[in-house]
């Protein structure tokens, strides 16, 4: 146990040109104490883990080619003593960096120079994610085919109306709960990687090797692959005569139907990883449009059903519900514990994807400030459009309908204005469906790629461009005069600027990945193993939050929930995994045997590859806790 003193100021060398330096966000994670003679304990030697030597290369605050390392003193501007944060492993010589002479780039700021190369291949020191572009991920991701298809489930068990909207509020603020936790995660540990980050950073590699592992190959590439079939079976409804005559969902029976379900899911999956490789700009501006459609189609259903339940009416010989008016909202509700624990499963299931954000944190323009905007954001509206949607449904179709319909948006759109209303309702969740593929394809490419930084996958994986060219991204900048050419206008209309600086080896290897399950058709197990995987890295990184609480109760945090936040969503996370335990026993064993098999991956991989076990880190939290 090695004891890490305070850091000493440093003065700004005069007789050197101070180069802006950005943070990667790494700042928040320097922890600080108050003024004490106390210092804290550091918890492994003096190195630092794998993606803090990626992430620094080049960038050691005490190396000779940066001018803070040059002289001893400088003012202290925060009248405090910083400290190593013992949680994260940094070594002694690194020191904040806001306390650096040359600082770091303002992350809001623009750098208005002529039209030049940025520096290397590295996607975190090139931010251009905005706020909108965050509420995007979230919102393309939560809202895909589920509230257009199926709350079926929902109504089913929940038993009466008003007790299936009851349900659908529950687990939308049980969902938030998990989505702010994470943002106090992700403004304490500002990189990409979401999961595999915070589980690297608090519990050791293994736990974050874990996350990589079935994450990378089952849980992203396996949903990616489902909302890609479902994208398919909407299209080929919409085109389909027969299939828009019946309210049943596309028969699967013909083998002709099946393949060319299969072929044009295929095809979107490779146009959304097409357009993530172009630009990360082409892929986030599409999200954002694709965002803005979707709450449109969720507010025209609204309010058609709205006004068809006013004025009774319908452009076809269907006659609207009348239950509601005649019938108590909640009769019917079912007593029954576990119909309500379904229920409220499928209901989290429908609100799944507001960690999608944490995977893309290091690309934002200011994720202390944007990502809890984000969370704060999407969640209330995605609560309140499902809210609506679903009242909607129930106000124009009988309960029967609802809960015996798995195409209840095209259903809707039959009964209310026929074939044209079916044809432009499938159209519409075959659009949300390919926002919601691809807000995952983009994440999905950025876990491959903080996978390849950290070493938990080749370090191919962890590359930015063609495999082989220069990673520089070209960058088109107004002259000091403020004027641009022509070329360079045009060339940002079309979001050019950054063409092809995207992991697009990791975007590849992802697609090909969702190909495969594409190809394979049946999801049952795989739904099954989200349910036991899924929700156990959730527990496990929201759990982390409490351990930071209480082990690092200094470490800077621009954004903090309140502790029954975290709380809670343990609880539900811990509920959810028992009932698929309870549910499924063979399927479940079958995901703990797959989770099980990283581990001796992991010991040869990581482990054997550069030592990380022999220095004892992966348990350093452990280690910790049993001495305190």
């Amino acid at each position: 146990m090695s004891r890490a003193p305070p850091y000493t100021s440093l003065t700004s060398p005069t007789n050197q040109t101070r180069r802006p330096r950005d943070s990667l966000e790494l700042a928040s994670l320097a922890s600080s104490t108050p003024s004490s003679s106390r210092a804290s304990e550091s918890s492994s030697p003096s190195g630092i883990s794998s993606s803090r030597k990626v992430s620094l290369s080049g960038e050691d605050p005490l190396s000779p080619s940066n001018p803070a390392g040059l002289t001893p003193q400088r003012p202290s501007t925060h009248n405090r003593s910083f400290s190593v944060s013992s949680a994260f492993d940094f070594a002694s010589n690194l020191f904040p960096l806001s306390t650096t002479a040359a600082g770091y780039t303002s992350l809001e700021s623009a750098q208005n120079n002529a039209l030049d190369l940025g520096d290397g291949g590295n996607l975190e020191k090139h931010k251009s994610i905005t706020y909108l572009n965050g509420l995007s991920l979230v919102v393309g991701l939560i809202i895909g085919s589920g509230i257009f298809s199926s709350p079926a489930q929902i109504t089913t068990n929940a038993g009466s109306p008003g007790a299936s909207l009851i349900v659908w509020l529950v687990a939308g603020m049980l969902a938030w709960t998990g989505a702010a936790s994470y943002a106090e995660l992700g403004g304490a540990i500002p990189l990409n990687g979401g999961a595999q980050v915070y589980l690297s950073k608090i519990f050791g590699d293994l736990f974050g090797f874990l996350f990589t592992w079935c994450s990378v190959f089952v849980l992203k590439p396996g949903s990616a692959a489902i909302i890609a079939i479902i994208f398919g079976e909407y299209v080929v409804r919409a085109f389909s005569p027969t299939s828009l005559n019946s309210t049943d969902p596309v028969p699967n029976t013909s083998i002709s139907i099946i393949w060319i379900n299969k072929g044009i899911s295929l095809l979107a999956l490779t146009l959304v990883t097409l357009l993530n490789c172009i630009s990360t700009k082409l892929a986030t501006r599409t999200g954002d449009l694709l965002m803005f459609f979707k709450f449109l189609a969720l507010l025209s259903i609204a309010l058609t059903g709205f006004i068809v339940a006013a004025t009774n009416k319908t452009l076809t010989s269907f006659t609207p519900n009348q239950d509601w008016k005649t019938t108590s909202w909640f009769a019917g509700t079912s007593t029954n514990p576990s119909n309500w624990a379904v229920a409220l499963y499928a209901g989290l299931w429908a609100f799944d994807g507001w960690d999608n954000t944490n995977f893309v944190l290091g690309e934002f323009r200011n994720p202390s400030r944007d990502l809890p905007r984000v969370i704060h954001t999407a969640m209330p509206l995605v609560i309140l459009s499902y809210l609506l949607a679903t009242l909607s449904y129930m106000l124009v179709l009988p309960d029967k309908t609802i809960a015996s319909s798995n195409t209840i948006a095209v259903t809707f759109g039959a009964r209310v204005f026929g074939s044209i209303g079916a044809t432009i309702l499938a159209l519409i969740v075959s659009g949300s469906c390919f926002g919601a593929l691809n807000a995952t394809t983009f994440t999905s490419g950025r876990l491959v790629y903080a996978a390849g930084k950290e070493g938990y996958l080749p370090a191919v994986f962890g590359t930015v461009g063609m495999p082989g060219s220069d990673p520089r991204p070209l960058r088109l900048r107004s002259n000091s005069n403020n004027t641009t050419s022509f070329r360079e206008r045009m060339l940002g209309k079309v979001m050019v600027e950054d063409s092809f600086f995207t992991p697009i080896t990791a975007l590849v290897f992802n697609s090909l990945l969702t190909a495969l399950y594409i190809l394979m058709g049946s999801f049952p197990t795989l739904i099954t193993f989200y349910g036991v995987a899924g929700y156990s890295f959730y527990f496990l990184t929201v759990l982390g939050l409490i351990v930071l609480r209480i082990k690092e109760p200094h470490l800077e945090r621009p954004y903090r929930t309140w502790i029954s936040t975290p709380i809670i969503f343990c609880c539900v996370s811990l509920f959810l995994l028992s009932r698929a335990v309870f549910a499924r026993p063979v399927q479940t064993v079958g995901v703990v045997g797959f989770v099980g098999v990283g581990v001796p991956v992991w010991w040869v991989w990581v482990r054997g590859k550069d030592g990380r076990g022999r220095e004892g880190r992966e348990w350093r939290f452990w280690r910790r806790w049993g001495r305190r």
